[in-house]
């Protein structure tokens, strides 16, 4: 433990010019008085680290020295990969690794270089879970990370419907969509993959075998065509409709895009007014009266009947409403 915070005492004051003993108490989390006593241990180990005293001392490396512990480790060197998400590092309980290699890149780097790393996280920021709602860190994500890190076999119970059910499971990968983390694993009894939301796993035992990965899996590929099947498989019903041109370009915003792009992709020609019709498809008419009441004026229901009818309804609610 000690050993790992000297060494990251010594990458601390190779990365900046100089340090005041409270800088370094508070990045190694540890006293001022324990700084002291590892700066003196440095120092007599032959690591020259010079204390400047006084109200503005503090501690530096003298003589352009540099380290060469800044070979990155295997965990350290796949969670820089992720640096740039860190809410996710840190439900995935990767967060100092992340931070060691961090400080072993800029370390490395050349004088002139060494504020690139605050340079871009003061540019850029990704902030992952959807607007309104607070994310929830799974409590067995860490062990479900673990397992997907080191591809071992886990075997986990999750609640599906009133029951629960267990599975043997060979993780392949984590997602987090919109704030929610999906597990994609092959389960080997059925020899198929699935996608499982880690939030409703009730136990988890990641201390299974080492399984041998399939390397032609493509994560990124498996999630798109899953996600694309669940978003096809809730679009069970169909309404027409007609589209002004303004109704066109905002029905992306209002529907599912897939059910926008294929909608418009089997569209007729457009009217001498510029509508044209579209068979829309929908959650259900409820989702649907939702959804298309956003397009205001910029759309008109033809079919089914109910509910242009129901649109019809609140057409003349709204001009009683507004003719005072």
């Amino acid at each position: 433990m000690r050993a790992a915070r000297l060494i990251k005492m010594v990458l601390l004051l190779q990365s900046r010019p100089a340090m005041t003993a409270a800088e370094l108490a508070k990045e190694l989390e540890v006293s001022e008085r324990t700084v002291t006593r590892d700066a003196q241990a440095l120092s007599e180990a032959g690591i020259p680290v010079y204390a400047d005293r006084g109200r503005a001392g503090g501690y530096r490396l003298i003589g352009g020295y540099r380290t060469r512990l800044t070979g990155l480790a295997r965990g350290e060197a796949e969670a820089l990969f992720l640096s740039g998400v860190p809410g996710a590092l840190r439900d995935m309980g990767l967060q100092d690794a992340a931070s060691a290699a961090r400080l072993k890149v800029s370390a490395a780097l050349l004088p002139a270089l060494r504020d690139a790393p605050r340079a871009a996280a003061q540019r850029f920021h990704l902030d992952a879970p959807g607007w309104f709602r607070e994310p929830e860190t799974p409590a067995l994500l860490p062990a479900v990370a673990e397992a997907v890190w080191d591809d071992r076999c886990l075997t986990a119970r999750y609640r599906r419907g009133e029951a629960e059910v267990e599975r043997a499971l060979e993780p392949y990968g984590l997602v987090l969509k919109a704030g929610a983390w999906y597990l994609c694993a092959r389960v080997p009894d059925a020899d198929v993959f699935r996608t499982y939301r880690v939030d409703r796993f009730t136990a988890v035992d990641g201390g299974g075998p080492r399984f041998a990965r399939d390397e032609e899996f493509d994560l990124p590929g498996f999630w798109a065509a899953q996600a694309e099947r669940f978003a096809r498989s809730l679009l069970r019903a169909e309404v027409v409709v007609r589209l002004s041109a303004e109704g066109v370009r905002r029905l992306g915003y209002v529907v599912d895009p897939l059910s926008a792009r294929e909608a418009l992709r089997s569209a007729g020609e457009a009217d001498p007014a510029g509508w044209v019709t579209v068979a829309l498809p929908v959650e259900s008419e409820e989702v649907a009266y939702t959804q298309l009441t956003a397009l205001g004026p910029e759309v008109e229901v033809l079919a089914p009947a109910a509910l242009r009818e129901r649109f019809a309804r609140d057409a003349a609610r709204l001009a009683r409403l507004y003719r005072g």
